[in-house]
């Protein structure tokens, strides 16, 4: 999942754009804010002044007279204060409004990646994969219990329900969710439903297919050339550091002695860092222990929330039903 340079630049320009476009409308609102109130502009000169003079004071280690511009200053803050207030104004208004104010639209902080900046990356990637477009039809909005019946509908209530708290006390409480089901009963429909939440809360979520995540972490770990460390380290702080890594159809794989130690190190290492991992499969319990091993089992068990999806393959329900509303 590494981006090349293009999406890289792409995603740089975005923050030049708003850079500039929170400039401009700064320097506007304080042109509207000094014309309405022109006495403004007089107490900004004073301070301005005092704070040059305060810096002089400190060179020359005059302790009395810095005392007194602190004062000075001080007081003029609070003239500034009380007139912004007379006219419905704080000297919140009198900065520029970001995006992301951790980062104040750099994208950075303290030379690390923002937040804001590690979900823009993950943003492009959903959209360069359209998977945008399948959270568009896939959310809570065209859930439908229609394709379920009797005590399974009651059960996918609950399910539904409990995948409404994983989201309401995502940012409270660390929690991982284990989604059993057949083929076709709405494991990848309801974990798009999570991930499409947590996105519109500006939470870095990561979809891959089993096979999807197996492959990258091989071309991670076995790839050739000059890049391949660099891969290296940029494929597992994704895996490992994204707010919700959603792992879709485990067991649809090759299993082998690789994807069998991967699992294990995923599992365990976003157990260690605490960040929230959501798997669906259509294996049972037992054979997910054939498979991954009783280790990554014994992990799961005691760190996931593991749900049952009930019915028959919804797919085959729609082919019976063209007309029928998507679920």
């Amino acid at each position: 999942m590494p981006l090349i340079n293009t999406q890289y630049d792409s995603i740089m320009r975005e923050y030049a754009r708003r850079q500039t476009r929170s400039r401009q409308e700064l320097e506007e609102r304080l042109a509207r804010i000094h014309e309405q109130i022109p006495e403004l502009s007089s107490l900004e000169e004073s301070m301005t002044g005092f704070q040059a003079e305060k810096v002089r004071a400190a060179v020359s280690q005059d302790r009395g007279r810095m005392a007194e511009l602190e004062e000075e200053i001080r007081r003029i803050s609070e003239q500034r204060t009380a007139l912004l207030a007379e006219h419905g104004l704080t000297l919140s208004d009198l900065e520029p409004v970001y995006t992301c104010p951790d980062c104040r639209d750099t994208g950075y902080i303290d030379g690390q990646k923002c937040h804001c900046f590690l979900q823009a990356e993950i943003d492009l990637l959903y959209h360069q994969s359209h998977l945008k477009e399948v959270l568009e039809k896939e959310n809570f909005n065209t859930f439908s219990y229609s394709w379920y019946e009797g005590e399974d509908r009651e059960l996918m209530r609950r399910n539904v329900m409990e995948a409404r708290m994983f989201i309401e006390n995502f940012d409270t409480s660390f929690q991982n969710l284990l989604l059993l089901g057949a083929v076709g009963t709405g494991k990848t429909f309801l974990s798009n439903c999570i991930a499409k939440e947590l996105m519109d809360t500006c939470h870095s979520v990561v979809y891959l297919t089993a096979f999807q995540l197996f492959d990258l972490l091989s071309r991670a770990a076995f790839g050739t050339g000059k890049n391949t460390q660099q891969n290296y380290q940029q494929t597992y702080p994704y895996i490992f550091d994204c707010d919700l890594l959603i792992i879709d159809d485990l067991g649809t794989e090759l299993p082998n002695s690789f994807t069998v130690s991967q699992f294990f190190l995923c599992v365990n290492e976003r157990i260690l860092r605490k960040k929230s991992t959501l798997i669906s499969s259509n294996l049972d319990m037992e054979a997910l222990r054939n498979i991954y091993s009783e280790r990554t089992l014994s992990r799961i068990i005691s760190c996931y929330t593991i749900r049952q999806l009930p019915g028959s393959d919804i797919r085959i329900k729609k082919k019976l039903k063209p007309g029928h509303a998507a679920p």
